[in-house]
């Protein structure tokens, strides 16, 4: 699929000239900095070295003090408390998250993820009625409960308070619970409303400890948890989530929970000692980064809630004992290899499907459906789907009399608001601008499917119906150094809202050395055609249906690439990832 290539403005040329006199750096690093909103050597400071003092007041979130005093009643009265979380990644954490800071202060703790397959997401009914059976008088939900209005009245009739701490968009009313935390209620004015469902229960956690004069270093434990939250959820990594995940980085990569530590021994990381430390010291062979979090612990935190329960991966979180933290990563992990393999076949049973549907060609969306596919990998399948077919995409299956669907979405184009055009037609819905879930009857199907491609028609642009690359700047393979790249680093952590930098760099030859590697990757050295300097290795993955543009005498090429250093047999090197590649004629 070919794939546009989009250059960012440059940022202010006074500005760039301003920071590489104060940070003495080059013009390219400048740029990028600036490109970033960034304009001054304090603001640059703060990018490169964010301090947790620079988090925000949590008490500015509406309702805190109310969700606070709630939680201090329930421990002065002796209450039971109830986490209730989402079965996924960022509700787990969550969960995992306040229910080691209360278990710490108070035994009458209990936590609860609601079964995928049998309550669906969110507040349930019988989580509810559980509380109520056991007696809970608190319940604490995390990452759900936003648009969960009839539910919360229905624990107000069985004796059941609720605090919700969500970060998903609200409906047109706010549930009455005994307090609502979630930034993107219109009536609150907290100062940044992109925060994980975990980073809203540490605002929690911060809160109760702000006010009961608890040390803040005593949080600095938690912070694992929510950096791998922040990663998997795909939040924005600006503002305070880019301080969150700057320190929980830290965190893991020195000091990770037991829960962590034993998920990373099914991973690439191993745990070495280093000559230069104290015996009985161990580090990681190499260093965590976000987008490890994102493709080596999530989906195994994920599976346990996809397949079986999400009650697994909060026992794993919680693990105060490697030996008890093995015991749960096993299974887990177990868990994960069968996700892999329905992932595998559903995502090619829902291609072929796309191939041989003549009908549907013609249309802006993809929507597909088999009662008999798992619930619990849709989410999966729709994003495999938008990678071979880039469409806004829904999957749908059946679970419980009701058809439940899975959605993801492309570049530009906002799932949810597209949902929300639908809504009379749906039992319920929620999520984000490009992930989205929702259920509604069988009868429904096709007068939705025919609404929603209405949407799509008169709501998407031809841009966003093709991948788009987005390019920082343009460069000089010269001026790619070490001394460029140990400063780029310290961009990080990058994701959303801070990409890792993307170049292009035009009139590049192959020395001759491109071939194809693996099943179908390129690898090769880059020079620029007609200026001197040492050739670069690339990686491009996934490229080997290139080979005919750079292969040959004298073809020059354009490309666009992050910069990586890649360590091979103890050699550690700069190499060049490569996105994309096109003739200089196409570029």
């Amino acid at each position: 699929m070919e794939k546009r290539w989009v250059i960012l403005p440059q940022g202010n040329e006074e500005t760039i000239r301003h920071l590489q006199d104060v940070l003495k750096i080059d013009r390219s690093l400048a740029n990028l900095l600036a490109q970033r909103g960034i304009t001054s050597y304090d603001e640059a400071k703060t990018f490169f070295r964010p301090e947790l003092s620079q988090l925000h007041d949590p008490f500015l979130m509406k309702d805190m003090d109310k969700a606070v005093e709630r939680i201090e009643m329930a421990i002065n009265n002796r209450e039971k408390i109830l986490v209730y979380g989402d079965y996924d990644v960022d509700g787990t954490t969550a969960v995992a998250l306040l229910y080691s800071f209360l278990k710490k202060l108070y035994s009458e703790v209990d936590f609860y993820i609601p079964d995928r397959y049998k309550e669906g997401y969110g507040i349930s009914i019988q989580g509810i009625d559980f509380a109520a059976k056991y007696e809970y008088k608190l319940v604490i939900a995390l990452d759900c409960g936003i648009k969960a209005v009839e539910k919360i009245e229905y624990a107000k009739s069985k004796g059941v308070d609720f605090i919700i701490g969500d970060h998903h968009r609200p409906g047109d009313q706010i549930p009455q619970a005994v307090a609502v935390l979630d930034a993107k209620r219109p009536d609150c004015n907290y100062p940044y409303d992109e925060l994980s469902g975990c980073g809203v229960a540490f605002k929690m956690i911060q809160a109760y400890s702000q006010k009961n004069t608890f040390p803040f270093d005593d949080l600095n434990e938690y912070l694992d948890l929510v950096v791998v939250a922040i990663a998997s959820d795909i939040v924005p990594i600006t503002g305070e989530n880019r301080i969150l995940a700057y320190y929980g980085l830290q965190r893991i990569n020195s000091n990770p929970r037991p829960g962590i530590e034993a998920i990373l021994e099914y991973t690439s990381f191993k745990k070495v000692r280093p000559k230069n430390i104290e015996d009985g010291d161990y580090i990681y062979n190499k260093e965590l980064t976000v987008s490890d979090l994102v493709f080596q612990i999530g989906p195994r935190i994920n599976a346990a809630g996809r397949i079986e329960s999400g009650r697994n991966s909060v026992e794993l979180l919680i693990s105060q004992t490697a030996d008890e933290a093995s015991t749960f990563a096993k299974k887990i992990n177990e868990l994960n290899t069968e996700r892999r393999t329905l992932d595998s076949e559903i995502t090619e049973d829902a291609l072929n499907m796309i191939s041989e549907d003549t009908e549907n060609r013609s249309k802006l969306s993809t929507i597909v459906f088999n009662p008999n596919w798992s619930k619990g990998v849709i989410g999966i399948v729709a994003s495999r789907l938008i990678e071979a077919h880039y469409r806004p995409t829904i999957v749908f299956t059946k679970s419980n009399g009701l058809l439940t669907a899975s959605c993801r979405s492309v570049q530009n184009f906002d799932i949810y608001d597209a949902l929300d055009a639908c809504s009379d037609l749906l039992e319920h819905f929620g999520g984000h601008t490009y992930a989205a879930g929702f259920s509604l009857k069988p009868e429904k199907l096709q007068v939705f499917k025919d609404r929603f491609e209405e949407y799509v028609l008169g709501n998407i642009t031809e841009e966003s119906l093709s991948p788009e690359i987005t390019i920082d700047a343009e460069i000089h393979l010269n001026e790619l150094t070490y001394k460029f790249y140990r400063i780029l680093r310290q961009f990080a952590p990058f994701g959303p809202g801070n990409m890792p930098p993307v170049f292009v760099t035009t009139d590049v030859m192959d020395t001759g050395s491109a071939r194809v590697v693996g099943k179908n990757h390129l690898k090769m050295d880059v020079v620029h055609a007609n200026i001197s300097g040492y050739p670069l290795p690339a990686i491009a993955f996934q490229l080997a249906d290139k080979i005919n543009i750079i292969k040959g005498q004298g073809l020059t090429f354009s490309i666009c690439y992050h910069l990586e250093e890649n360590e091979w047999n103890g050699q550690k090197n700069l190499q060049l990832n490569i996105k994309d590649i096109k003739t200089d004629k196409e570029n």
